[in-house]
């Protein structure tokens, strides 16, 4: 019985946030708001000339909003592009505040899409690393190469909870030091700032449940590797 409660609260606790974030999300994406001139790409674009970064690009994407620093881009899916909707307008700046924080060149976002780089190469060796290794004691009986399973399940796996941990800081100070204040500076009536600031707390969770499914993830292959 108490291993079933904890295994609930455990899938709970990391799968809440993404529920969450989403429903956050979608609440404030259904109806265009009276009181917009412009459409979520439109305010991007207005807002990095406004910080006279006209080199730093808006583009529609499918893969999700982002800011892509080595393109120097800032990308946000159809509906937010060419939508009015609060969500559109309040994600448009979070990711306009990351295209601040690349040209104020900020430690920690800097750090953040250095690791990235290097995470991603990690990630190839460490899966080359776990499909190699049975492979390897197939072919010459050495029960000793298997460690290489456990040193491809850290680089998989433990690249990623580093990497999405050190995004957290991130993406609250795009939301809360950037993007928020931002709009609050005369883009938002003061009667739609409560729904921009949970908006924008969504936007900084999403890596909160990306971390916590990448330690469950983790602890999962560690587990299975010690048996």
């Amino acid at each position: 019985m108490i291993y079933a409660v904890m295994i609930v609260l455990l899938v709970a606790l990391v799968y809440g946030p993404q529920l969450w974030v989403r429903r956050v999300l979608e609440r404030y994406n259904r109806e265009p708001e009276a009181n917009f001139p412009g459409t979520g790409g439109e305010l991007a674009r207005h807002l990095l000339n406004r910080y006279d970064l006209k080199d730093v690009k808006v583009e529609a994407t499918e893969l999700g909003d982002h800011y892509d620093p080595t393109e120097r881009c800032v990308r946000l899916t159809q509906d937010k592009f060419d939508g009015k909707t609060l969500t559109a307008i309040a994600v448009a700046a979070h990711e306009c505040g990351h295209a601040l924080q690349h040209a104020a060149a900020e430690p920690l976002f800097l750090l953040r899409t250095r690791l990235a780089r290097t995470t991603q190469w990690a990630q190839r060796i460490g899966s080359l690393l776990l499909f190699a290794a049975p492979v390897a004691v197939l072919l010459t009986k050495a029960p000793s190469v298997a460690a290489f399973n456990i040193v491809g399940a850290l680089l998989v796996m433990g690249s990623a909870v580093v990497i999405h941990l050190l995004t957290l800081p991130v993406e609250i100070d795009a939301s809360f030091r950037k993007a928020l204040p931002l709009l609050d500076s005369g883009y938002l009536d003061k009667s739609q700032m409560p729904a921009a600031r949970s908006i924008l707390r969504a936007a900084a969770w999403t890596y909160v449940a990306a971390s916590l499914a990448s330690l469950l993830n983790f602890w999962r292959w560690i587990a299975i590797l010690r048996r």
